[in-house]
């Protein structure tokens, strides 16, 4: 039996940046199961790097959070770390890449890519 947990509280957030560039990313991968995945694991050069994907499977300790129709999934322990954190998105002239703006990292690395809490 599966117990996870959709809330009204995210963990994490998204911007006005980051959703439409989520919405055109599912719409030009033909998306329709599943959702956006945001994580925390070990590793980077700061000791906890950011994960983001499109993933079908919900665990069962995975919480889904809703927000504007697209379903945010975080694990339990990517939450303790992620609590608070926006994801946004930035487009330059050399493409676009999402950033992690994170309250809980005391340290991150210059490619904001890792991060300390």
């Amino acid at each position: 039996m599966e117990s996870t947990s959709t809330t009204n509280t995210p963990a994490i957030t998204l911007s006005e940046a980051a959703l439409k560039e989520v919405k055109r990313l599912i719409n030009v991968q033909g998306i329709t199961e599943g959702g956006l995945r945001v994580g925390v694991k070990g590793g980077g050069c700061s000791g906890l790097s950011y994960t983001i994907n499109f993933d079908d499977k919900i665990g069962q300790y995975d919480s889904v959070y809703e927000i504007e129709g697209i379903k945010v999934i975080v694990d339990a322990k990517s939450a303790i770390y992620l609590q608070g954190t926006q994801l946004d998105f930035h487009k330059d002239l050399m493409g676009g890449s999402f950033k992690f703006v994170n309250p809980n990292a005391d340290k991150t690395c210059g490619c904001g890519e890792s991060f300390s809490a």
